[in-house]
């Protein structure tokens, strides 16, 4: 399971730094959003990775924690993929308006 969740890590990352070198803004704005997902895949990784484990710990006597996954970084990913939302919808107007403005979906402006 590991491997699978570095190779999307990687996938997502190597996705999101090739589109946000592309000239026009669409692809930037999709480029950071992939390159978000990438961090917020990792941040939930290093919470542990179990199958069916609860994420918080039963009350009483001593705990095995490894048989518990970190609620922290769970809580962290929902807050970013919140605050990441908010983000693309920001970027996405400023793309409509500068291409209304400007005339151009390029990132420094002009057609090239």
């Amino acid at each position: 399971m590991e491997l699978v969740v570095a190779a999307a890590i990687g996938i997502l990352t190597a996705s999101g730094v090739w589109l946000i070198l592309r000239p026009r803004t669409y692809q930037l704005v999709i480029g950071l959003a992939l390159l978000s997902y990438a961090v917020n895949l990792f941040i939930f990784s290093m919470g542990r990775l179990r199958v069916n484990a609860p994420p918080v710990l039963e009350g009483g006597g001593t705990v095995d924690v490894t048989a518990y996954t970190d609620p922290l970084p769970q809580a962290l990913v929902l807050t970013a993929i919140v605050i990441g939302f908010a983000t693309t919808a920001l970027f996405l107007v400023v793309l409509i308006v500068s291409r209304g403005l400007t005339g151009s979906d390029h990132v420094d402006g002009r057609e090239g």
